[in-house]
């Protein structure tokens, strides 16, 4: 099935992170044994567009979501193209598949007086765990970071003098993002009580749970729905929507869509566009509020 050679490729020449990798895998094996079980073998290289297709209708009818059968059909089509470059097939079958139709999710960004509120609720805080958590949601809500690339920061890629950090984002692409001046003082408070914490040990990583050791990304998501379910109703409050509210505002203060697609890590500005909405919406506002046939 040559799963083994696949995973290697994703990792090491498409340079997709391990997460993402097992998902592929996941959605693999879900795939090879729906295969064997509908027709007895477990040769999926000879598979027809039919067999598949046969396999997207048992997802839908067993409830799986349009965008869940999308992912784990982008899986296999990825997982098929490997086989076409490796000569292990002479076709794709997915080649000429269509994605099935999903509604757009509209991810409902925090206001910023929902952000300031959850800051200053940690102002005065001054144990370990408070100051590192508003750090947190400093720099997811000053830098935009995904969830992983914080949850990677090291404290080698903090440059407090020159106000900026290093950070890796997806396929190992480095780039360098700005610091206010207030998350660099949170920056300092909080290396002196990581300091405090390790006595003397030394852990490359930034951020540590109150044992000395790396955080996690359940942890991070705690930390976010935790405080902000004191501050929002909205119904999702997670690392993504901080990340979704620094786009979103941005965009509403002026900020060029180029300019934010580069502090986000995205590689085109279709994955930006997503933002522009709200911005959009808020235009509206001050255009309807400005028209002077509309104030009449």
């Amino acid at each position: 099935m040559f799963i083994s050679e696949f995973v290697e490729y994703l990792l090491l020449e498409k340079k997709y992170s391990e997460h993402t990798v097992k998902a592929y895998k996941a959605d693999l094996l879900t795939f090879f044994d729906f295969f064997k079980k509908e027709y007895d073998t477990g040769e999926v290289s000879g598979a027809n567009y039919a067999q598949i297709r046969s396999w997207i209708v048992t997802l839908v009818n067993s409830g799986v979501s349009n965008r869940t059968i999308n992912r784990k059909i982008s899986s296999l089509k990825t997982y098929y193209k490997f086989l076409l470059k490796t000569g292990q097939v002479d076709k794709n079958p997915l080649a000429k598949h269509q994605a099935l139709k999903v509604a757009k999710k509209l991810q409902i960004p925090f206001s910023a007086k929902e952000v300031e509120s959850v800051l200053d609720s940690l102002i005065d805080d001054k144990d370990f765990e408070s100051v590192r958590d508003r750090l947190i949601i400093e720099l997811f809500y000053a830098t935009g970071i995904r969830r992983i690339e914080l949850v990677n920061l090291k404290l080698s890629d903090v440059d407090i003098s020159n106000k900026q950090i290093k950070v890796l984002g997806k396929r190992n692409k480095e780039r360098y993002l700005p610091l206010l001046s207030s998350v660099c003082d949170t920056i300092t408070q909080y290396l002196d009580m990581r300091s405090i914490l390790l006595g003397g040990e030394e852990v490359s990583f930034l951020l540590l749970t109150k044992k000395g050791v790396k955080i996690y990304e359940t942890l991070v998501y705690r930390i976010i729905n935790g405080y902000f379910s004191e501050a929002s109703s909205k119904v999702k409050k997670s690392p993504h929507i901080l990340r979704h509210s620094f786009a979103t505002h941005l965009l509403n203060e002026g900020a060029n869509l180029n300019a934010v697609k580069e502090l986000l890590g995205h590689s085109s500005l279709a994955a930006t566009q997503v933002y522009t909405h709200h911005s959009v919406a808020q235009l509206a506002k001050v255009y309807k509020e400005s028209h002077p046939r509309n104030k009449k």
